[in-house]
């Protein structure tokens, strides 16, 4: 009688914690035909940030994503996280949003349901579980595992009596940041069981290196279920390897029953595959033990390292992750899972990138401080919610109350797009991003973005990519040049960062050909007329009217006119950086005389974006 069961997550947090989730459903095909003769209890392969990777990245369909997978895998449970009130995207949605959407899953393939809420809300998590109990699927209530000065055994343990409470089939207990040590797992599983009678399913990321003896641990202790990934995907900010785990349990009274052979025969697979998505690897593949203290979950670290690659500031990557706990610690504690995760993370790099704490807000912090993502675990730092919030009221109640039903104005607003109750269901997730796929989509251009090739491929008519690594050869002596980021530019240089045969330089390049802002005699910019430039151009930042980004980002909204008034703080635009809103304030009162951006616009610090003539 086999005794311990395995998840396997190769198919969604496997690359999700390696390449940012960029693995496209073609190459996950091919093997499922293996993957389903070997065992598993289930196969994570669908949720988390697959849905909006599917959608921004890859241009796939992450509904015919789940079917294709259905098809391929008769015999296997697909599991599925779902971040409970917030479903798969970044807020609250309303309860028929909830229903509607987990119906559909259910429909299209999934048969447990992972279930969580990122403030370890119970009210969060309650109408999630009663639509998956009537779907007649596998619910699984997850503990979200963190550490603070406000979470303990007995914090958790009352969690799990009131998910078991709701009906629950099993309890999750998910460690998203590899902080969970083996003796405080066993007490922990000990004391859950106790408490629910339910089977305990365990989840912790490598990241640490103490995930390999905290599953020991738990499975000593009563765990019935853990989670791992194949070696091609596994360790470091992944998971403990499934053929190690295997490999452990064998011949003891936890055997898995599983065949080593077959599962390396997976992994084979998954090591070519993986070769494909070389520009998206993760720089966190061993242990790195600031987790500890940082404790950014290994789902988030390759993803936020990457967007500060496309920031241009993978070199404060350092500093971001000093200033995640300080943030963390300002919002009460929150465990840091999305979208909890990627709200502190995005504003610690803001702090970070901006050169002063909380100069510029995100929305969906300003939300959190509201009480719009649920009740923080602990006290939160009065000073930068009134910084960031003001006066506004404080919600106390369960944030979704405060949302009347939404499926119907969605469907109204996307119809004439929309083929199904799924495509629906996509523009609810990421309005912006969702109307463009399905706009592209009935153009026939949708289009995964690009990957490059491994090295030479030795054909002339191959694409060309820019170089950021290269040798310069000068009077006779060659240099090894490497691209490493560049920085905020001021009226007349931007500054490069490159290291020079090892050694890190700083490299200040002037532009010669840049548009001129329109000045008076005092060098001061004139009053009685906007700057001028050329159309689809964007002025240097040369005076306090001048708006700027904090960071690079898109246009999402723009909230001024021409002629219109407006006091220093008044939102100007609305910017999506890092996956969160970004609202760029009005530095000065007085009245705008430029816009020079426009929704949908990709802009840079240096770029004046709007332009307001002082009072």
């Amino acid at each position: 009688m086999v005794k311990v069961h395995i998840t396997e997550l190769v198919l969604r947090d496997g690359h999700q914690s390696l390449i940012a989730t960029r693995m496209q459903t073609a190459d996950m095909l091919p093997i499922c035909s293996a993957l389903d003769q070997i065992g598993f209890w289930s196969l994570e392969a669908w949720g988390g940030a697959t849905f909006d990777a599917c959608v921004r990245f890859l241009r796939e369909d992450p509904w015919e994503r789940l079917r294709k997978l259905r098809k391929a895998l008769p015999n296997t449970r697909i599991q599925m996280l779902l971040r409970g009130q917030n479903l798969l995207g970044y807020r609250n949605y309303s309860d028929d949003v909830v229903r509607a959407f987990v119906q559909k899953s259910a429909d299209n393939g999934v048969d447990v349901f992972r279930i969580f809420d990122a403030m370890n809300d119970l009210r969060n998590l309650r109408v999630s579980v009663e639509a998956v109990k009537a779907a007649g699927k596998h619910a699984e209530g997850t503990v979200s595992f963190t550490t603070s000065p406000v979470h303990d055994i007995a914090y958790f343990v009352e969690l799990a009596k009131g998910l078991a409470e709701m009906g629950c089939d099993s309890i999750a207990i998910k460690d998203m940041a590899g902080l969970l040590t083996p003796y405080t797992a066993f007490e922990l599983v000990t004391a859950i069981r106790q408490a629910t009678q339910l089977p305990i399913h365990t989840h912790s990321h490598a990241t640490s290196g103490l995930a390999h003896m905290t599953h020991l641990k738990a499975v000593e202790a009563g765990a019935s279920i853990i989670d791992t990934c194949v070696g091609a995907f596994a360790e470091g900010a992944s998971h403990p390897t499934t053929q190690s785990l295997v490999a452990a349990l064998a011949g003891t009274e936890y055997d898995t029953g599983l065949s080593l052979p077959q599962i390396e025969e997976v992994s084979a697979y998954f090591k070519e595959v993986r070769k494909k998505y070389w520009q998206f690897e993760s720089a966190f593949t061993g242990t790195d033990t600031r987790v500890l203290i940082n404790q950014v979950p290994g789902g988030m670290i390759s993803n936020l390292a990457n967007q500060l690659k496309e920031q241009g500031a993978i070199d404060r990557m350092d500093a971001v992750l000093e200033e995640i706990p300080r943030v963390r610690e300002d919002l009460g504690f929150p465990p840091l899972v999305t979208p909890t995760s990627q709200i502190v993370g995005t504003q610690a790099a803001l702090n970070v990138m901006t050169g002063a704490r909380y100069k510029s807000v995100t929305n969906e912090v300003k939300l959190y401080l509201q009480g719009r993502y649920g009740q923080a675990p602990g006290h939160v730092n009065e000073e930068v919610r009134k910084m960031a919030i003001g006066d506004l009221e404080v919600t106390t109640c369960r944030p979704a109350d405060l949302l009347g039903d939404e499926l119907d104005k969605l469907r109204g607003e996307i119809d004439s797009l929309a083929k199904s109750d799924e495509d629906v269901l996509t523009y609810a997730m990421f309005p912006e991003i969702g109307k463009t796929w399905l706009q592209e989509r009935a153009a026939g251009s949708l289009r995964p973005e690009s990957l490059l090739p491994p090295g030479n491929t030795g054909q002339d008519n191959a694409p060309r990519y820019a170089a950021d690594e290269f040798k310069i050869t000068l009077h006779g002596e060659t240099y090894h040049i490497k691209l490493t980021g560049s920085g905020h530019a001021d009226a007349t240089q931007r500054p490069y960062f490159v290291s020079i045969d090892g050694v890190s330089e700083e490299v200040l390049v002037e532009a010669l050909n840049e548009v001129a802002v329109s000045t008076g005699g005092d060098g001061a910019p004139r009053k009685t007329a906007a700057t001028t430039v050329a159309p689809g151009q964007k002025p240097r930042p040369s005076h306090p009217g001048h708006v700027t980004a904090a960071m690079p980002g898109t246009i999402v909204d723009v909230l001024v006119s021409i002629g219109q008034n407006v006091k220093a703080g008044d939102g100007v635009l609305v910017i999506e950086a890092m996956k969160m809103e970004n609202e760029v304030q009005a530095p000065i009162a007085g009245v705008v005389i430029s816009i020079f951006a426009k929704k949908g616009d990709a802009v840079t610090p240096d770029m004046a974006l709007v332009e307001i003539q002082p009072e």
